[in-house]
């Protein structure tokens, strides 16, 4: 089957009374050229035995791309019924390993970590938390080097928008952390199948190792200072942390390099 064929997809899906889930965000990348871009951004024209993470294959598009490289792919698959054909659909490949179940739980127990590379459309619903969580296993040393996702384009941008950006939002600054944020380019609902409300942004995560030292009491405070502005967004800084913090700024406004020197000085 070729998958980036909208008729074949819609087809094996008649034909398997498979109706795609919106809870679980299943929108099909049915294009060739945003294909070509997420694996061009990734990868050199071959990665062989480049072990890669993939969340949310789907019917294997992306799978099968990154199979074509080289690489050596470990795909997540929460609906049982893609993950129990996704190996034999692309002929039961040897550098594929699929684990069925939620993400989330994988990231938690520790079966994402190690992977230099991250590549996936993830679902909708749920790609911003899986994405978090995956980032934020950099304390642990755990988390991927490179990851290239595609995104719904507003959270696409929050994620990379710099300080004092209006779209500057939690999830940009706990990424920002450790990663340089690249938005690679804008694909069209039409490169979907079902076709989504909204268009879609493949962007690049690079790791960029500035704050490996930043050590894991740090980073607590990071996340709970952060967490608590950005909750009170059009609130000052000094009108949410009364007593602790003096500032007119509002959380948008902040630099991560600002964010660490405040969490710096609440250390005791």
């Amino acid at each position: 089957m070729n998958l980036t064929s909208p008729s074949q997809v819609k087809d094996w899906c008649i034909r398997n009374d498979f109706h795609p889930n919106r809870v679980l965000g299943q929108n099909f990348l049915i294009d060739r050229n945003a294909l070509d871009a997420i694996l061009d951004s990734a990868l050199e024209k071959s990665a062989e035995g480049v072990p890669v993470l993939e969340i949310g294959p789907g019917l294997g598009v992306l799978t099968e791309g990154l199979l074509g490289r080289g690489c050596a792919v470990t795909a997540i698959e929460k609906d049982p019924v893609l993950a129990d054909r996704l190996k034999a659909s692309l002929g039961d490949p040897e550098r594929l390993t699929v684990l069925k179940g939620d993400a989330l739980d994988f990231i938690k127990q520790g079966a994402c970590d190690g992977f230099p590379m991250m590549v996936s459309n993830l679902p909708y619903q749920a790609g911003t938390r899986i994405l978090i969580e995956l980032v934020e296993r950099v304390g642990q040393g755990a988390a991927p080097e490179t990851i290239v996702v595609l995104l719904q384009t507003e959270v696409a941008e929050r994620l990379a928008a710099k300080e004092g950006s209006k779209t500057r939002g939690l999830a940009g600054v706990r990424v920002q952390l450790d990663y340089d944020v690249t938005i690679v380019r804008k694909v069209a609902a039409s490169c979907f199948w079902p076709r989504p409300e909204i268009g879609s942004t493949v962007v690049r995560l690079v790791r960029h190792h500035r704050n490996d030292g930043v050590g894991e009491d740090v980073r607590r405070t990071f996340r709970q200072l952060t967490k608590q502005a950005f909750e009170h967004r059009r609130k000052q800084l000094g009108s949410i942390f009364k007593g602790v913090i003096v500032s007119t700024a509002r959380a948008e406004e902040l630099s991560n390099e600002d964010w660490l020197e405040l969490c710096y000085n609440l250390q005791p």
